[in-house]
């Protein structure tokens, strides 16, 4: 299979202030979105990852994610902010 990622370009999207506190709070839904889903397939916490086992060390609250993986997060919902943006909408909190 010959597959090569073709991503939109969001390389000269500014994010303001706003939207960058946004990102932490799509993060932190993302990671709790993903959770309930291992957890309503019957996965469980664990120290280290077992498939077999359905355990996972990711299965805690966001606040207690290692940095790295909140950056994952982060880095997900940051692109997906600029991605909407590049395609022209607009992101606007409601008062």
């Amino acid at each position: 299979m010959n597959y090569t990622p073709h991503p939109i370009d969001t390389s000269d999207v500014q994010l303001s202030e706003d939207i960058l506190e946004l990102t932490e709070k799509l993060a932190k839904n993302a990671h709790e979105v993903w959770a309930a889903e291992r957890l309503a397939q019957g996965w469980q916490y664990g120290e280290s990852r077992n498939d077999e086992q359905k355990l996972h060390p990711c299965l805690v609250e966001y606040d207690n994610l290692s940095e790295n993986e909140k950056t994952f997060d982060r880095n997900t919902a940051m692109e997906t902010l600029k991605c909407i943006i590049q395609l022209g909408y607009k992101i606007e909190k409601q008062s």
